[in-house]
């Protein structure tokens, strides 16, 4: 056997040794990320203005009326907890999406107008229509979609580019946000309240009743996006490529706009925009998965691991009390300056 011959062995070796170191290294990030999300949790459920012992959390959880305990745990810190974390999952999963069907880490639904519309549509509602509940959550959904489509069919040009989609994106972004700032000017006092909260993003008086539509929008746009991964993958190489590679271009983009729009305006319509954790934990997935697949479960552990952390941070660990968007805002800005920076300096590459 001559030298040449015998080259391919070790190399198939070495690159299935790398998958393997891959792969393993995926898992044990998984893990931990599903360990610091239970912590974020646990201590969101024990540990608020007074300390609640976990075996009590323990006990109300199972079902357990404990005097001085089971309404604080059962009716103000897990509805909040589990409304935190949903909207968290629902946020970076439909971030890193669109992140990825595009090739830009600017392509996120709320630099692109998605979460403004959105939120602009649940404040008309709210002042204008004079509705609550369930009725601003339709509207806002609806909003979002509407959006999104827009926006889509602003892009046209003989195919979709990722540059011109998030420029038009942020000219739709840059009149709705205008737009819901005059809705505020109009808004009586008794609703002025209601409106902020669309503007910043909080899950103060969360219920779990909240949480059954983002539970349910997660099984189904979840499940759609993750059983797309292979395809958004290869949607990173060029349409060109992807398609030369099987993968129906127009279905997998028609399909990943409608299930990520449908999480980021379905976890809008519960919250209010929390800034910045469908752009942030894209990069950061990315990052710390070192490349390859896109990181569609990872980024979605890492959106909730920001929404329990900010809103615990925003509750308690800092001098006044502040809404959770509040908190991502100031943490999310400072990236997204420098994302453009960068891209300006490397010419949009």
């Amino acid at each position: 056997m001559s030298p040449a011959s015998a080259q391919p062995a070790p190399t198939a070796r070495r690159v299935a040794a790398l998958r393997r170191d891959r792969r393993a290294r995926r898992l044990r990030l998984l893990a931990i990320l599903a360990g610091l999300i239970a912590a974020a949790v646990a201590l969101a459920l024990i540990l608020g203005q007074s300390l609640t012992p976990p075996g009590t959390v323990l006990r109300v959880l199972a079902g357990e009326d404990v005097a001085g305990a089971a309404f604080t745990v059962r009716e103000l810190r897990l509805p909040r907890a589990v409304l935190a974390l949903l909207a968290g999952l629902c946020f970076g999963l439909g971030g890193v999406s669109f992140q990825t069907m595009l090739g830009n880490p600017l392509a996120s639904p709320d630099i692109i107008g998605i979460s403004s519309g959105a939120s602009a549509a649940a404040v008309f509602a709210i002042v204008i229509l004079g509705q609550g509940g369930p009725a601003v959550s339709v509207i806002a959904v609806a909003a979002g979609l509407g959006v999104a489509l827009l926006i889509y069919l602003l892009s046209w040009s003989q195919g979709v580019a990722g540059a011109r989609l998030i420029l038009v994106g942020i000219g739709i972004s840059a009149m709705l946000q205008s737009l819901t700032a005059y809705i505020l000017t109009q808004a009586p006092s008794w609703s002025l309240q209601e409106a902020l909260r669309w503007m910043t993003g909080s899950v103060n008086g969360a219920t779990l009743d909240q949480a059954l539509p983002l539970a349910l929008a997660l099984l189904v746009c979840g499940g759609l996006l993750l059983a797309r991964a292979r395809d958004l993958d290869a949607l990173r190489l060029g349409d060109d490529a992807a398609a030369g590679l099987g993968v129906a271009v127009g279905r997998t983009r028609v399909v990943t706009i409608c299930a990520a729009v449908g999480l980021v305006a379905f976890a809008t319509a519960a919250t209010g925009p929390i800034a910045f954790v469908a752009f942030l934990s894209g990069p950061i997935a990315a990052r710390l998965t070192g490349g390859g697949r896109a990181p569609l479960i990872p980024a979605a552990l890492i959106g909730a691991l920001l929404v329990l952390l900010a809103d615990y941070a925003g509750q308690f660990l800092l001098p006044a009390r502040y809404p959770v968007g509040v908190v991502t805002g100031v943490l999310g800005a400072p990236y997204l300056v420098y994302l453009v920076i960068r891209d300006s300096r490397t010419g949009g590459h």
